[in-house]
């Protein structure tokens, strides 16, 4: 299977039915050398494509993944971007808000992380949770102390957040910042095959609680949650990716090359050197060639 990375997209305005997007697709590998194999050259054109992003120093790449548990955003991160240069690329977690962080408003602490020019931001976790999570487990929202009239406001919180986000990416994308949006897509039998894994391996046990079961409890109320932030801000300037994550290789063959032609639409370039610049360079080859 060619993977391309419209299959994958949810179009701005569409209402979403995750029953509808599948969590397993055809391989884009034929055999496990293969999967590598493509891995690797995607892995290579995102380091070419990295040091042409920090040369050209006109945008910045923000990359948001969302899932449920045990869907592998660790390891696509990790995998899809292990050729890319640490000093231009940060990955940043966001769990529990802290004490500090709730004394503001809900985009605050991811705001602060938001990349740079010429530069990579990843996102594990993002201020999506504020409209999944916190709408699955609304009692959070007391932890917020937001006014009585916002809590008790019915949908109009979280309508009010969707506007927000929108607001803050389209604002983003206007000042040279292009934004990625995953979902990994991961079906509830999966997950409990993936749990299982996570007992039966000792080197997998600390990534697993008794709160990971229970929140399965919740799956459905996640999935609509998903569905409708899906629906509400997946736009032209910050695309939503539902990547079908039961088979965890194709899924990080579909996220890296997603990555590759969010990459190829800003058509960079390194920066040519003016005039002057080519004068200075030729003195320092004239210094440099002779022998001191």
């Amino acid at each position: 299977m060619k993977i391309r990375s419209k299959d994958f997209c949810v179009k701005e305005g569409k209402k979403v039915d995750l029953g509808e997007w599948p969590t397993r697709t055809e391989p884009a590998y034929k055999s496990k050398q293969d999967y590598q194999d493509l891995l690797a050259k995607h892995v290579a054109e995102l380091s070419e494509q990295q040091q042409l992003l920090y040369a050209s120093n006109q945008h910045a790449v923000l990359l948001i993944f969302q899932a449920m548990d045990a869907a592998g955003k660790d390891g696509a991160i990790k995998h899809v971007m292990s050729g890319v240069n640490p000093q231009g690329c940060q990955v940043f977690s966001f769990k529990h808000p802290s004490a500090a962080e709730l004394e503001h408003d809900f985009l605050w602490r991811t705001t602060r992380d938001l990349p740079e020019r010429g530069r990579i931001g990843i996102f594990n976790r993002s201020y999506y949770e504020e409209v999944l999570i916190v709408r699955v487990h609304p009692e959070l929202l007391l932890e917020e102390r937001l006014p009585n009239r916002t809590i008790h406001d019915g949908n109009g919180i979280w309508k009010s957040r969707y506007r927000s986000i929108v607001g803050l990416e389209r604002h983003l994308h206007d000042n040279g910042t292009r934004i990625v949006k995953f979902f990994l897509h991961l079906s509830k039998e999966e997950q409990r095959t993936r749990f299982l894994a996570r007992i039966d391996e000792p080197e997998k046990n600390w990534k697993f609680s008794m709160a990971d079961v229970q929140e399965r409890q919740f799956w459905n109320s996640y999935m609509k949650a998903y569905e409708e932030c899906l629906s509400t801000t997946s736009t032209r300037e910050a695309p939503w990716y539902v990547v079908p994550a039961d088979d965890k290789e194709n899924a990080r063959l579909i996220v890296s090359r997603i990555i590759l032609d969010t990459f190829a639409e800003l058509k960079m370039s390194y920066p040519k050197a003016s005039p002057e610049r080519r004068r200075e360079l030729e003195e320092i080859r004239k210094q440099l060639a002779n022998p001191e």
